[in-house]
């Protein structure tokens, strides 16, 4: 009964204090808005896409993406709420689902007092708190791990069958496709432990179901084998310096070194009197193997977000690494009440001190600055570019730089035109559309790094591009700038989108910093075979055969590159220069 009390309380109290910051610290990323206008689409009915002319997934979570979608559609309620909402309870789920699995782990509650010790160092950290919310899919992340390893220690211990965590296991790619490496390692594990051949096969179509099906349907309906952002951001692409500075940055202010030592010392006392022997069955269906399978994914992935660069928001992609390594020690055993249970006690205590100290840590101090690394709390950024303490609605928004001169500007011109921010980014200038202008006007386009608070704020009739690429393959197929930050390390010349909106090209209309003759070469550079199958993949209209060719050349289309340097694309397309003017 004790243990099993000491157990109950130590969730209760870790659950609600874990929901308590993330409320405390509660808001919505400028991403997490670039999921909700897919939602917004995908509620008129225009499918989940960003803009309604154009097929594009730019979200990285196709789950999330879903989920966010359901709920909104269930409660009718703004999708500013149910993101939040969603964000925050799957956050606590997870939590509670992963101390019941390392519970398990170590026995249940019935025969040990079980404290929390992980657990402790997860809850203490503010990356943590920031992305139990933020509109982003952490949260959903976290809570497949953590139902992954309740799943698996059930499954280890006999307490469980196989079918439901080979399902659950398959989900991987739909939920972040890096997860695949986590999946696929506790694919490994449940199909290839002792059994039938006929049975592995018949788990296999289990796992394939419902990821292979969705794959499909993306290369047909996208044309690409995964989503746009992975293709805007070089997910294949290595930037190991940066990766290590991005772990330092985040590793380093909290001294995070510290708690882990203290945990492994805690693990190798608790493991004295426990190692036994298990023969070669055993061993692939152990708690053992389980272990290694969830400590060995939390390091591969790490591993990856090195060679990738990390990212621009400090902590937030490495928060699932560390979930992963902490999952067989956010609960831990007392041996018995006496001198043998004082280490563990210590170690307890020592990461309870550690922990005050981290959770008031202020990391990033730069504030409004992006740092030279392109690193950035990107939490207080918004709250102080924004003047709101929870910027939650994309209304609160509007309160970031350039985005009520947005407003006023497209209202100031019916007649249409692409809107472009001016390179010193003080205001707006909108290229106008040629004559005649149709009845109604021709509709307008925004250009602007910062998509979710630029489309949230707009009718889904007002087409917003990027010149990253998230939400635009023209900008996501070019080549990365060497020394570009992080996440942001692409950029397509606004004189791309001019040809591409049919705006007026040449002044007096054309926005003085854009070049004409740059706009004449990218109109011959997007006459490009390559590039014209490209967009074509994502506009022209989906029929049978529209969509049985985009499987097929989905790969070829994901490959498609595009210089960004509109002289440079015609000399590699062998097209003919314009004449000049």
């Amino acid at each position: 009964m004790l243990g099993r009390a000491a157990l109950s309380g130590g969730i209760a109290l870790a659950a609600t204090t874990f929901a308590l910051a993330g409320w405390h610290r509660r808001w919505i990323a400028d991403d997490g808005l670039i999921v909700l206008r897919t939602v917004r689409n995908l509620l008129a009915g225009n499918g989940p896409v960003f803009n309604a002319d154009e097929r594009v997934e730019t979200n990285t979570s196709a789950l999330w993406t879903y989920v966010v979608w359901f709920f909104g559609w269930l409660t009718q309620a703004r999708l500013e709420y149910v993101a939040l909402g969603a964000a925050l309870g799957l956050s606590v789920l997870a939590l509670v689902v992963a101390m019941l699995g390392s519970a398990r782990l170590w026995g249940g509650s019935a025969s040990a007092v079980l404290v929390p010790a992980g657990a402790i160092v997860y809850l203490a950290l503010p990356p943590a708190a920031d992305y139990a919310t933020s509109g982003l899919e952490t949260g959903l992340v976290l809570a497949w791990l953590a139902v992954l390893w309740l799943l698996l220690v059930r499954w280890s211990q006999r307490a469980g069958g196989v079918v439901a965590p080979v399902f659950w296991a398959g989900l991987a790619p739909l939920v972040r496709p890096e997860l695949t490496v986590v999946g696929g390692l506790a694919l490994l594990l449940l199909i290839f432990a002792p059994r039938p051949w006929a049975a592995r096969a018949r788990l296999i179509g289990v796992a394939g179901l419902v990821p292979v099906g969705y794959q499909i349907w993306r290369m047909g309906y996208y044309g690409l084998p995964y989503p746009n952002t992975a293709v805007a951001k070089d997910a294949g692409g290595a930037k190991w310096s940066q990766g290590w500075i991005y772990l330092a940055d985040f590793a380093g202010p909290y001294r995070l070194w510290l708690p882990l030592l203290i945990l492994l010392a805690a693990v190798v006392f608790v493991l004295r009197h426990r190692v036994r022997r298990e023969g070669p069955a055993a061993r692939w269906r152990s708690p053992a193997a389980v272990v290694a399978v969830m400590v060995g994914s939390g390091i591969v992935l790490t591993v990856y977000e090195l060679r990738v660069g990390g990212d621009f928001m400090h902590g937030r992609m490495l928060l699932p690494q560390l979930f992963c390594l902490l999952l067989p020690v956010l609960v831990l055993p007392l041996p018995a009440f006496g001198k043998r249970c004082l280490p563990l006690l210590c170690a307890v205590a020592g990461l309870l001190a550690w922990a005050v100290s981290a959770a008031h840590t202020t990391a990033v101090t730069s504030r409004t600055e992006i740092r030279a690394n392109g690193i950035v709390d990107e939490r207080i950024y918004y709250v102080l570019n924004t003047g709101h303490d929870h910027p939650i609605r994309a209304e609160d928004y509007l309160d970031y730089p350039r985005m009520r001169p947005m407003l006023r500007d497209i209202a100031d011109t019916p007649n249409g035109g692409l809107l472009v921010n001016l390179p010193d980014q003080t205001y707006w200038y909108v290229v106008p559309p040629p004559q005649p202008i149709p009845e109604g006007g021709a509709g307008h386009t925004v250009l602007f790094l910062n998509l979710g608070m630029t489309s949230m704020n707009l009718p889904l009739s007002v087409r917003v591009i990027d010149p990253v690429g998230l939400a635009y393959p023209l900008a996501a197929h070019t080549d990365r700038l060497t020394d570009g930050r992080i996440g942001h390390d692409k950029h397509l010349d606004a004189s791309w989108a001019v040809v591409d909106a049919g705006v007026v090209d040449r002044h007096p209309w054309l926005a003085a910093h854009i070049d004409p003759a740059w706009v004449r070469k990218a109109r011959t550079a997007l006459s490009c075979p390559s590039t014209q199958d490209l967009l074509a993949a994502t506009r022209a209209p989906l029929t049978p055969t529209r969509f049985r060719h985009n499987i097929m050349q989905s790969l070829t289309f994901a490959a498609t590159e595009i210089d960004r340097i509109p002289a440079y694309e015609i000399a590699r397309c062998r097209l003919t220069p314009p004449v000049p003017n």
